[in-house]
This record gives structure tokens, C-alpha cells and sequence, in this order.
């Protein structure tokens, strides 16, 4: 057996998932606790809502259209140089977020190098790896058990963040929280691949792949039903917190909704990887976009409590991001993983243009109406339409030609 060999033996699929979670957990922690510092930040420094809003809607955009990218360069060169390169440059976000000064430099911060960061460690790189990591008939699991580590991240990171803000103010708990995205870095070892690519079965640029994808209805399909899944996500969890405020909620019941969230967000993607293996994956993903539709309509419609927040918490939790897995799972049912880091990029730059709208249109609108009405109404809307539109999608593994196939 070569050194190489025995040097590369550590990283079993389950060392992978491990530490694969361990880098969720920690990015998306961080990154939900987000919301938090809104009214303190735009306190502080006088800015509007729109501001800060503007800054985190960047930050998913910017997350979203560098994934396909990050992907690539996954697929590619690896996916352990990418995860490091993510890390270093989320950590730098954090930072200089301290150092607001105006608020083009808090977008470039907050927004553009927290975006590209996120974009090396988050789940479409993390899943290419799990992908090639795992067989077919255990993938949906381990993604599953991925997503809900990410979600775990949201109910674990909240209560620390909440506390730091606490004790330290906003400017002591964005640097506690780039020390603690430093423990992200030595993980990244484990997404070092060394046998990706004698996993090929085809022979398939990058870019004929983008083509075939980009000319399957099915993928489509998903990439456009993907796209409400970001608006409603990041709607809810920038604004919920500022929202209970204005209701005249404590602070305590927005950290505990988002929190609640997180966990039960766990339940949900773990399950939905489970039930992925076993039904058609599209029907999963219609059942979660019309139930949160439903979820949100009685939210607003129903007399609001710190009870009705937390049974709201828990129902939208069950739905957050339980959405990831059956969408993951599809691209590298019907395309293989050869490329699908970059595949699940595309659909993943789809939700973050809706995160982009959902985070900035809360703030925009709100700033001019005074409350946000109109966005809880939209939210519903877009989720009935996703509900519909992920109905037709074939699951089935695409039919290549046989001159595809290396000699």
C-alpha cells in the first residue's frame, strides 16, 4: 500500500460527515445569529433598517452567485483548499463587521466577504464531498445528517450569541464570534479527496454538464421552487427578531423562536433525508413549501403570544431547511456527483437571489410602510407556487449516449 494511500486512510465517510458537520454547524451558527444585531447596530450607528438589511441581502446574494464557483474549484482542485480558503475569508468578514465605519464598508464586510466565504463552507461544497464520500443508497442519509448538523449550528450558536451581545455589545461579539469561525480551518483537512476523480463514469466538461442541466425541465424546476425556500428563510430570520420587538415581545421570545427553529430544523432535515430514500423526493418538497405556507398564514392571522411565536418556531423548524436535502439528493440522482457541487451551486445561486429579496425587501419595505405586512403576505404566495411547481419534476437518472462513455 503507497504512503499515500495510508495517509488518506483516516478520512472514512464517517471522519468526513463528522467533520462535514462540525464546519455547518460552526458557519451556519454564526450566520443566524445575524439578526440579532440589527436594532443594536442601526442604534448605534443611526442607520435605517434598509442598511443593515441591504449589508445581509448582499451577503446572500454574493453567497449564492460565487457557489457555482466555489463549487467548481470543489469539483475541480479539491475541495479542502476551498473550505480553508471559505474560512479565512468568513473570519475576515467578521472582524472588519466590528469596524463598521460607513455603510458602504459594512456591505463590503457583512455582505461581500462573508458572502464569498460562506459560499467555501456551506452545503453545496460540503455535499459534492459527502456525495462522492457515500453510495447512492446511503446519500440521502448523510445529507440529511449534514443539513441537520447545520441546523443544530442555529439552535446551539443563537444562545451564545444573544450572550455575548449581552456582555460584550455588538463590537466584542462579532470578534468572539471570528475566533470561534477560526476552529473551522483544521476541519477543513478532512475534505481533502484523493480518489474523486477515479469516480468518473463519463467523460463531461464542466460546461457541457451546465448545458445538460440547464436543458432538464426537472432541474429547472427545482432551481425556480428553490428560490421561495431563500426568500421565506432569510426573511424570517433577519426580520422575526425586530418584528417581535415592534409587537412588543421581549427580546428573549426572538432569540428563543430562532433558536426553537434550529432545533426542531434538525427533526426536519433528518427526516427528510430518511423519507428521501424511501418516496419520490419531489413530493417531499411540494408537502413543505404548501405547509409552510400554511404555517405563516396562521402566524399572522392568529392573536400573537410569546406561546404562539414558539408553537410558530417549531412548525416553521420542522420546515426551515429540511428542504436541502431532498433538493441535493435529486441533482445527484439524476446527474451523478461528478459534478454535482457545482450542479447544486446553480440551484443554491436560485434560493439566494430569494434571500437576497426576502432580506432586503423586509427592510426596504418596512422603512416605507412601517411594518411588514406585505412581505408575510408575499411569503405565502410564493410558497403555494413552489408547492405547484415542484409536483411535475422526474427523479428518474438521466440517459446519456453511449459515445459519452470512455472507450
Amino acid at each position: 500500500m503507497s504512503s499515500a494511500h495510508t495517509a488518506s486512510d483516516w478520512r472514512t465517510p464517517t471522519v468526513v460527515l463528522i467533520c462535514g458537520g462540525l464546519i455547518l454547524t460552526l458557519g451556519m451558527g454564526i450566520r443566524h445569529g445575524f439578526g440579532l444585531f440589527l436594532q443594536p447596530m442601526t442604534a448605534d450607528l443611526h442607520w435605517g433598517r434598509e442598511t443593515f438589511a441591504l449589508a445581509l441581502a448582499v451577503q446572500n446574494l454574493v453567497w449564492g452567485a460565487t457557489q457555482p464557483f466555489a463549487g467548481m474549484l470543489a469539483d475541480k482542485h479539491g475541495s479542502g483548499r476551498v473550505v480553508l480558503g471559505g474560512v479565512l475569508l468568513y473570519v475576515l468578514g467578521l472582524a472588519l463587521m466590528a469596524h463598521p465605519g460607513a455603510p458602504w464598508t459594512f456591505v463590503l464586510s457583512a455582505g461581500v466577504l462573508i458572502g464569498i466565504g460562506l459560499s467555501g463552507i456551506t452545503f453545496s461544497v460540503i455535499s459534492g464531498v459527502l456525495g462522492r464520500a457515500y453510495p447512492p443508497e446511503k446519500r440521502s442519509m448523510a445529507l440529511g445528517i449534514s443539513a441537520a448538523a447545520g441546523s443544530f449550528g442555529q439552535f446551539a450558536m443563537l444562545p451564545l450569541t444573544q450572550t455575548l451581545l449581552s456582555h460584550v455589545g455588538w463590537y466584542g461579539a462579532l470578534l468572539a464570534l471570528a475566533a470561534v469561525g477560526l476552529l473551522m480551518a483544521p476541519l477543513a483537512a478532512a475534505m481533502v479527496e484523493r480518489h474523486a476523480r477515479q469516480e468518473h463514469t463519463f467523460a463531461q466538461s464542466a460546461r457541457e454538464a451546465m448545458r445538460e442541466a440547464m436543458g432538464h425541465r426537472g432541474y429547472v424546476l427545482l432551481t425556480l421552487g428553490f428560490f421561495v425556500c431563500g426568500f421565506q428563510v432569510v426573511f424570517v430570520g433577519v426580520h422575526l427578531p425586530s418584528y417581535l420587538l415592534d409587537k412588543g415581545l421581549p427580546p428573549r421570545v426572538g432569540v428563543t423562536a430562532l433558536a426553537l427553529i434550529g432545533l426542531f430544523n434538525i427533526v426536519g432535515t433528518y427526516t427528510t433525508g430518511w423519507l428521501g430514500a424511501r418516496m419520490p423526493k419531489r413530493y417531499i418538497l411540494s408537502f413543505i413549501y404548501f405547509a409552510r405556507a400554511v404555517v405563516i398564514a396562521l402566524f399572522i392571522w392568529l392573536p400573537l403570544s410569546a406561546l404562539s411565536v414558539y408553537a410558530f418556531a417549531v412548525a416553521l423548524g420542522l420546515l426551515w431547511l429540511s428542504t436541502v436535502p431532498p433538493t441535493n439528493s435529486i441533482v445527484g440522482q439524476v446527474f451523478g456527483v461528478r459534478y454535482m457541487a457545482m450542479l447544486t451551486g446553480v440551484t443554491f445561486f436560485s434560493h439566494q437571489i430569494g434571500s437576497f429579496l426576502g432580506a432586503w425587501l423586509g427592510g426596504f419595505l418596512f422603512d416605507r410602510l412601517g411594518n411588514y405586512d406585505l412581505v408575510w403576505y408575499l411569503s405565502i404566495a410564493l410558497g403555494v407556487v413552489a408547492g405547484l411547481i415542484n409536483l411535475p419534476i422526474d427523479e428518474r437518472e438521466i440517459k446519456r449516449p453511449a459515445a459519452q462513455r470512455p472507450a
